[in-house]
């Protein structure tokens, strides 16, 4: 198991799996975590309570968790009732948070609870909402409904938080003590904007001697990223950070099974395809590997958003050995 500093940035799901995956082989893992998820169980409990997003920063605990049966409980959602929808996660680090004012308390008793193999951190404890501009000017706000809405024509939107928020010191200091960064795959603008925007990430990855890794979405999001081939993944990537940071990008060879292909198609989802003369010429060292879960993932029913999310997913344990392999590598190019 390599000791290396492993930074993982990005929310939800993706970061999820990406973890998952890393753990069997790191046992320095940081996770830091976009904090502006506004939809479900997180974007309740953000109005209702005043608090911040607990959604994306479970998902990360519990997929560093070495304790299978409090994983299983963080993840159980209620079905019915008035708290239908929520996890239990996310009512126990919004209650820690209330009953101490603290996010990074209800963070740490979480992780002590859940006996978490390596860090979770919140990239901003800023309280903001993510913010589209269209080229009319047209402003629309909320990640949730930024991340599933038709941008139409215009593509490649200005993307901003409001009020803008400010990278924290600890998520700061991950990046720069850190061997490798890996942006994790994820919804390109309601999940990997909000992360990568906010102010301090992109001096603290040019000044961190860390390789720079982007794990590239399977599937492209309809109306959003039609057409997109994986240089156009990693050219929004870096146009969210504000300069060409990335050493390495990796994506996917295979091709899922018909059943899921048809599923795919049919919602106007299609995997991301790749140019390899473009990826030839690109500042970034490009790996294809087939990287599809054999296992679709699956959701409750009491997920109140769970026909927006994903259910092909990568590999985790393929990405992790690519990751740790790239990190063992004297190449970076």
């Amino acid at each position: 198991m390599t000791k290396s500093n492993i930074v993982v940035i990005g929310g939800g799901t993706g970061s999820f799996t990406l973890l998952s995956g890393l753990k069997e082989y790191a046992s320095n893992i940081t996770a830091l975590v976009n904090m502006s998820d506004d939809g479900g169980s997180s974007g309740k409990l953000r109005d209702e309570l005043g608090v911040l997003p607990p959604g994306d920063i479970r998902q990360c605990l519990v997929a560093l968790a070495q304790a299978p049966q409090l994983r299983d409980l963080f993840d159980y959602r209620f079905e019915e009732g008035g708290l239908r929808g929520h996890s239990f996660g996310n009512l126990f680090i919004s209650a820690v948070e209330k009953m101490t004012k603290s996010f990074d308390d209800a963070i740490n008793l979480a992780s002590e609870v859940l006996r978490v193999q390596g860090k979770v951190l919140p990239i901003t404890t800023d309280k903001s909402h993510l913010v589209l501009y269209d080229k009319t000017g047209t402003r629309t706000q909320g990640e949730f409904k930024i991340g599933n809405m038709d941008f139409g024509v215009v593509r490649r939107p200005k993307i901003v938080l409001e009020p803008a928020s400010k990278i924290t010191e600890a998520a700061k200091q991950a990046i720069l003590a850190a061997d490798i960064v890996v942006i994790a795959p994820g919804n390109l603008y309601g999940s990997l904007a909000p992360a990568l925007i906010v102010d301090g990430v992109r001096d603290a990855l040019n000044k961190t001697k860390a390789k720079i890794v982007y794990v590239c979405n399977l599937v492209t999001k309809p109306n959003q990223t039609d057409d997109f081939l994986v240089n156009d993944y990693a050219s929004e990537i870096e146009r969210f950070i504000g300069w060409p940071v990335l050493d390495w990008v990796i994506y996917n060879t295979d091709e899922p099974t018909e059943t899921m292909l048809r599923k795919y198609t049919k919602d106007g989802e299609f995997m991301v395809e790749f140019d390899l003369a473009k990826l030839g010429k690109a500042h970034y060292r490009a790996i294809g590997l087939p990287l599809i879960a054999v296992e679709p993932l699956k959701h409750g029913k009491a997920d109140a958003i769970s026909s927006a999310r994903s259910l092909i997913r990568h590999d985790p344990d393929v990405i992790a050995r690519e990751i740790v392999k790239i990190k063992s590598s004297n190449i970076n190019e």
